[in-house]
């Protein structure tokens, strides 16, 4: 018996007792204890596939890449066939990784996918291009009879959300979102939990996502979706995670939203006295400044994949001071062109009753979602690695804990899904279904118009 099958048996703090009193231990560790087997994902519903699945992978970036190092792992279920990136040196490098041949190595996805789904060898395509860049390779890839696996957020505006369902419906074929927290130990437990009655009925549901302060200014300040209207609003971009696991623990359709957020710190307002365009400008306040690129990316070489740098590390010092002279990364963090709040709460109403607050907050010093989890019965409360589950009858206490990476390990579990779904022609091996997906980011959409029109938003599949 696995890991999982014994979780799924639902004996009331099953695994937990393994793991209790605030002990983070891997779960290889907590099956050891309990001589069971290591993979908690173990479903009896995988099987061998015949063959790897065959996939043009579009968008070689940061997220890209994370999900094609999963065919290096299990080379009899994924193949890695074509690549398609603007970057040549992302291209190289993913096209050396993977060995795939030159004439399948694209510098844009319009000529990977002009190529023909036959000739490229490919059942599926993972798109991995930047947000706005989702729907056209989306629907051009269902036409072609391609399956699709899509990174978060599906696309950039409810109407293309739309589009790519109603496409997916017409043609039949397997749609999966980047939904990975749904992957993560920590939620698929509260998710069992919370099924199994631990706390009764579900009432209400407290939901906090920290960006850290230094990850905002990377990546919502500096970075590439700093722009509502050149990437996504961030409530997209970033949050569309948080409306769908908010949604998947709840368990049933939402139904309102309201929301208020603005951006009250990243201004050209707050700049301090003595700063400059960049920081290499001779700032004044650089040593002193919490958001220094010298010192995120210089000298504590934090985020530097941005920067795509060679393996010889020999050179890294100047090319990331070059990239520091060159690009948005070393601009100050108060005289950006930023529009994306720094920090926003949104309410939800669903049909069944249940209330949900969700707060994400570019101003704190961790990362890691919190959660409050409200029942009749009892409560839990927990922060990614952590929770504790409190009776309300007896006032007794347990607690679960395990230390993962930032999606909770659930990257690769999630793909593992997909391709199996892909493999055995059979949606409902996915966590999610795209109707699920695409709600879930109806719910961000009806946010971000709460937030600009100070109004209650209906949310409607």
């Amino acid at each position: 018996m696995s890991l999982r099958q014994f979780i799924s048996t639902r004996g009331l703090l099953r695994a937990m007792t393994a793991v209790r009193n605030g002990a983070a231990v891997s779960w290889a560790e907590a099956a050891r204890r309990l001589g069971l087997g290591e993979d908690l994902y173990t479903d009896p519903r995988h099987r061998e596939l015949p063959r790897p699945v065959r996939v043009l992978l579009l968008g070689a970036g940061n997220r890209g890449s994370v999900y094609a190092r999963y065919a290096q792992i299990a080379p009899r279920e994924f193949q890695i066939v074509a690549v398609a990136d603007p970057n040549p040196k992302r291209l190289k490098a993913a096209g050396d990784t993977h060995g795939v041949a030159p004439d399948r190595r694209f510098r844009h996805w319009h000529d990977a996918l002009a190529v023909g789904r036959v000739a490229l060898g490919a059942d599926a395509v993972i798109i991995a291009t930047p947000d706005r860049e989702h729907t056209g390779p989306a629907l051009q890839a269902l036409a072609m009879g391609l399956d699709v696996l899509l990174e978060k957020p599906i696309a950039p505006t409810e109407a293309e959300c739309r589009q790519i369902l109603a496409a997916a419906r017409e043609t039949g074929r397997i749609v999966g979102v980047c939904h990975v927290l749904r992957y993560s130990p920590y939620f698929r437990e509260l998710k069992a939990l919370l099924d199994a009655g631990a706390i009764g009925q579900v009432i209400s549901v407290q939901h906090l996502e920290p960006i850290e302060h230094t990850h905002m200014s990377h990546s919502y300040v500096r970075g590439h979706w700093r722009s509502s209207q050149n990437a996504t609003p961030i409530i997209l971009a970033k949050s569309c995670h948080d409306t769908d696991i908010i949604r998947w623990l709840v368990g049933d359709h939402a139904d309102n939203v309201h929301c208020f957020g603005n951006l009250k710190w990243f201004t050209a307002i707050n700049a301090p006295v003595g700063s400059t365009e960049r920081c290499m400008d001779g700032c004044a306040v650089e040593h002193e400044c919490a958001y220094s690129a010298l010192q995120i990316y210089w000298r504590d070489r934090k985020r530097l994949y941005v920067f795509d740098l060679p393996e010889d590390r020999s050179h890294w010092s100047e090319l990331i001071l070059q990239g520091l002279r060159e690009t948005d990364y070393g601009r100050c963090v108060y005289r950006m062109d930023n529009d994306q709040p720094d920090h926003l709460t949104v309410n939800i109403l669903f049909r069944n009753g249940v209330t949900a607050g969700f707060s994400m907050e570019a101003h704190v010093s961790y990362e890691g979602r919190r959660t409050r989890i409200m029942g009749s019965q009892g409560d839990i409360v927990g922060n990614m690695e952590t929770f504790t589950l409190t009776s309300f009858r007896s006032g007794e206490r347990k607690v679960w804990s395990l230390k993962t990476d930032a999606h909770g390990g659930g990257d690769h579990r999630m793909l593992k899904d997909w391709l199996q779904a892909v493999g055995q022609r059979d949606p409902k091996l996915l966590s999610s279904s795209i109707e699920d997906s695409v709600e879930s980011h109806l719910m961000a959409f009806a946010a971000e118009r709460s937030r600009l029109q100070r109004t209650i938003e209906d949310v409607r599949l």
